[in-house]
């Protein structure tokens, strides 16, 4: 078993379920396509990474989709919101033995191989690893050791969380990662480097 282990976190592709937010300006179904396209490029930069890959579905693990099962262990999120569901997953690996565990969401055309690389690497220097994202939130959170206030007394999918994360970190040695552009609203997709889209929906 490798030490590293990569944790990405994904809404099954429903209609009406994902970027809720981004709906209310492009429509259901093209929010839906929209995070398809997420879905696929989040496999493609992370299949070939040198860890173990855990893919953790809102609702249903489903068997033959884009998340081949050579490369992906497929699991189910457990909690109530999202801060026990990150809570429960990194528990869950840390217990299997994983010494470096790493979270990633599926909503950043920005996102890239070579960014989880450099956060694993970083993550052997320091305790803790963090991608800022620039709505004020994070797209990755990597850990050596489970740390429960991380999960805890956070306004989940607003700009604080952050901040908040930071103040529960002030006594450990934190490296922060270049700030991207998660996608959530019509806004973030203009400024996103998905130019197929871009030149799709604009």
């Amino acid at each position: 078993m490798k030490t590293d282990a990569l944790i990405i976190f994904t809404r099954n592709p429903e209609l009406g379920k994902v970027k809720t937010r981004l709906a209310k300006t492009i429509g259901d179904e093209k929010a839906l396509e929209v995070y398809k396209h997420l879905l696929l490029h989040t496999m493609k930069e992370t299949k070939l990474l040198a860890c173990d890959k855990f893919v953790f579905y809102d609702t249903t693990i489903v068997k033959n989709d884009i998340w081949p099962e050579d490369f992906y262990q497929k699991k189910l999120q457990s909690g109530k919101d999202l801060g026990e569901k990150m809570h429960c997953a990194f528990e869950f690996l840390f217990n299997m033995g994983y010494k470096n565990c790493m979270i990633v969401g599926s909503d950043l055309f920005d996102l890239k191989k070579e960014i989880i690389d450099d956060a694993f690497q970083k993550l052997r220097e320091k305790e803790v690893v963090i991608g800022p994202a620039e709505d004020g939130g994070y797209y990755l959170l990597g850990l050596k050791k489970l740390n429960v206030s991380l999960f805890k007394n956070k306004d989940w999918g607003t700009s604080t969380v952050l901040a908040d994360t930071l103040k529960d970190l002030n006594s450990q040695s934190v490296y922060l990662l270049e700030t991207l552009n998660d996608i959530d609203t019509f806004e973030d997709l203009k400024r996103s480097n998905y130019k197929i889209l871009q030149k799709k929906f604009n």
